[in-house]
């Protein structure tokens, strides 16, 4: 931006901005980690799985693996220099199995070759002989065996056993819940590439580049500043691509060690899903105690997942999931215990929402069962236990509930969807249409903000001001099409007050941002906005003190916007003003960093203040089923969402539409199935089924919740958006429970399990119990 140029309306925080990559990604110019340019003679490389879920191997002939044409090298565990693990928190994740194998799927092997088809070809010949063991596929058989990852934890409040034997109504059950597979549209893929004196440059499609960093480190037994990981864009991530690229990157690493050359390793969609992490399905058995308005007196409640071979991320997850369990409602009398559960299945991992939708799922169940049973609407029972009610405003892991707005947002919704009258409409309908019946649902959310390991709650930020007056920004969060750059470019053009175009967001580099967070817990914009601030205030604050002694000013005389200064009753632009600066030798460049406040967590004892804040919204979603074929169909849908002083709308609209058709994915269609042997079935878009185009709603109505600024010092007053909106998927779930139970005559509970597939809703409307 020269400094004659014509000034341009600065790029505000606030303003609903198009995506920084909006034009590349419509052009197809938008590069990928597979896009990247290689060097000469770089090759391709691929895995070599097991077949089996469990047992040892008594033999691995790979002679006709190198053999095979274009092959260049193969490595198994034998080759890893350093450690062979990628497990970051508890170290049980092999990069190569070694004499025993744990779930189908399981890498044994890498082969590089000249080409990608060359590479797949060749690990087929592998000749492997295995001794098989006994397998744990699922939860129940998990917990009979007393199989677990790490210890299982005990939460209390109050006197839930005393108060549950007391109650005037008492209930137990079961809630269920699948799986999810992130179903990215780029798979996981990594780039590795030998620079001088044995150190690595890695490109790897992830959400923490810190940590690939890391476990590269380790794997070929390096310092962390030998590694510099990149990442400018991921196609989707979800947090599949948190703790699992790791994998990827160190085998491409120990090949590109091996053979001297740069290897790229792209998983298959098949390949990706098979050996890649999924959302924890869970279960919960329950009882509860409660009274003649429903409201909750006491719960008892065993939380179980499937964590798969190994820990991964599955303390964490589990941990959200009981700080999630109470969603809106306040519980005085509560025991929890989690369980997670070792299975001989690929090592479940995080997924948007990280735990909290599976803590959610359990509670609103446990809710729309105790109003079937009083034969009451759902949402007045949910509204009886809403916090905020009398002193009802600390949460079972001890945190107070400063935010609420939970009744403002029903109020709100309830009356703009006119949620009773269609309420009154349906039951009409029902009860003169035999085959197609209706549901509606409306339920809340109230998400906690940050990442439960207070650790993770901090991010920096580089920032370079160039002599022409134009800006490059580097922070160390990640790009996955959420917007996260977008939002951070419209900081630092606040702060500066300038035109997008004067600022460039460079790639994510550790080399540049060191000892980075993921880009998880919904903490993006919170984290690496505040810290993109701290940074362009600190420039703006030098180049106040140059102007006031160059110019003879007062600080409050000088002002920044539209790509101008004002300095008094002068105007010049910003490039003039860099340039006068650099040439009195100020420095252009700075850091910023920023912690979140407040926050602190025990887990030993599950209390504490984990999150800095909650975000709020509900949903009303209107379904159909028909009670021949199962099949569902969502008719309506009403959101109104709490975004706090919105960074960017229409950006914030977009993550509020696909959160929730996620979640309603995962509720609704999205079947993960394992057979007998281990081996997961649902490996592709053939046979797993995630929701498109023809599954949304006819009348999709989204709003953003007005004049609720945060009430915490976040970026301007924003709220995150990234994970929240995924649990309002969970109003389609319930407006189908709602369904069932109308064609079984309103006769009590609905069985109906997550997903609620076609087979799920045939067994609910025929009363049987959920498959668990």
């Amino acid at each position: 931006m020269a400094g004659s140029a014509a000034p341009s309306r600065s790029a505000q925080a606030g303003e609903s901005l198009r995506h920084e990559s909006a034009h590349l990604h419509v052009s197809g110019r938008a590069a990928y980690a597979d896009d990247i340019p290689l060097p000469a003679g770089s090759l391709h490389a691929a895995f070599g799985l097991s077949r089996i879920a469990h047992g040892r191997i008594k033999s691995l002939d790979l002679s006709a693996v190198r053999a095979a044409p274009g092959v260049v090298a193969v490595v198994t565990a034998a080759d890893v220099p350093g450690e062979n693990n990628y497990g970051g928190i508890v170290h049980d994740d092999p990069i190569f199995a070694g004499q025993q194998v744990e779930y189908h799927g399981q890498p044994l092997f890498a082969v590089a070759a000249m080409s990608y088809g060359a590479a797949r070809r060749a690990v087929a010949l592998a000749k492997i002989d295995y001794e098989e063991l006994p397998a744990l596929l699922d939860i129940r058989s998990a917990l009979a065996a007393e199989s677990y990852v790490i210890p299982s934890q005990r939460l209390q409040r109050g006197e839930p056993q005393a108060v549950l034997a007391s109650a005037p109504q008492r209930l137990s059950g079961t809630v269920v819940m699948g799986g999810q597979d992130h179903f990215y549209l780029e798979g996981q893929i990594a780039v590795a590439i030998p620079q001088e004196d044995g150190a690595l440059l890695i490109h790897s499609s992830t959400q923490h580049p810190t940590e690939v960093q890391h476990m590269v480190a380790h794997a070929m037994a390096l310092h962390a500043h030998d590694v510099t990981v990149q990442c400018r864009r991921m196609g989707g991530g979800f947090g599949g691509k948190e703790s699992q690229p790791a994998l990827i990157a160190a085998a491409a690493a120990i090949l590109a060690r091996k053979t001297g050359r740069a290897v790229k390793l792209r998983l298959d969609r098949d390949a990706d899903m098979v050996m890649t992490g999924k959302r924890h399905d869970f279960l919960a058995d329950y009882e509860v105690g409660f009274d003649a308005q429903g409201r909750i007196l006491a719960l008892r409640l065993m939380l179980a997942s499937r964590c798969g071979y190994s820990a991964d991320l599955s303390g964490p997850v589990n941990d959200r999931a009981i700080c999630h369990i109470d969603n809106a409602y306040f519980l005085e009398h509560v025991e929890l215990v989690s369980h997670r559960c070792k299975t001989h299945t690929v090592s479940n991992t995080a997924f948007r929402g990280f735990g909290g939708p599976q803590g959610m799922m359990v509670i609103e169940g446990i809710v729309d069962d105790i109003a079937r049973t009083l034969k009451a609407d759902p949402l007045d029972v949910r509204r009886v236990n809403y916090y905020g009610i009398g002193e009802r405003d600390v949460t079972p892991y001890g945190q107070v509930v400063e935010d609420n707005v939970l009744h403002t947002i029903s109020d709100q919704l309830e009356a703009s969807s006119d949620y009773r009258a269609r309420r009154a409409a349906i039951a009409a309908f029902n009860a003169q249409s035999p085959v197609i019946k209706k549901g509606i649902a409306l339920t809340p959310v109230k998400f906690g903000i940050s990442f439960n390991a207070t650790i993770y709650n901090q991010a920096g930020a580089l920032l370079q001001v160039y002599n022409d007056g134009t800006v490059l920004l580097n922070h160390g969060g990640t790009e996955m099409g959420q917007g996260l750059y977008t939002k951070v470019l419209q900081v630092v053009a606040t702060e500066l007050g300038l035109p997008r175009a004067a600022i460039r967001v460079s790639a994510t580099d550790t080399s540049k941002v060191p000892n980075t967070s993921a880009t998880a817990a919904s903490s993006g914009s919170d984290l690496n906005g505040k810290a993109a601030q701290a940074a362009a205030q600190t420039i703006r604050q030098r180049l106040i003190d140059f102007a006031c002694a160059q110019y003879q000013l007062a600080p409050e005389q000088i002002r920044f916007a539209d790509g101008q200064v004002q300095l008094g009753e002068r105007g010049i632009s910003f490039a003039e003003l860099v340039r006068a600066a650099y040439h009195a030798r100020i420095s252009l460049s700075a850091t910023g960093f920023y912690r979140t406040p407040k926050i602190h967590w025990d887990k030993a004892t599950l209390t504490g203040r984990p999150f800095y804040y909650f975000a709020y919204g509900a949903a009303v979603a209107e379904v159909a089923i028909d009670t021949l074929s199962g099949e569902l169909q969502i008719l309506a849908v009403d959101i109104l969402h709490d975004v706090g002083k919105s960074l960017n709308p229409v950006l914030d609209i977009g993550q509020i539409e696909g959160g929730f058709l996620q979640g309603a994915g995962w509720l609704t269609c999205e079947e993960l199935w394992w057979n007998a042997r281990g081996e997961l079935k649902t490996h592709a878009p053939s046979t797993y089924k995630i929701p498109t185009a023809r599954d949304w709603p006819a009348r999709f109505r989204v709003s953003l919740l007005q004049d609720e600024p945060n009430r915490e010092d976040t970026i301007y007053r924003s709220k995150a958006v990234g994970e929240p909106p995924l649990m309002l998927g969970m109003a389609v779930f319930h407006a189908a429970r709602d369904a069932c139970a109308a064609a079984r005559g309103g006769d009590g509970l609905s069985h109906l399990q997550a997903p609620a597939t076609a087979e799920a809703i045939l067994r609910a409307i025929g009363g049987l119990e959920p498959l668990a």
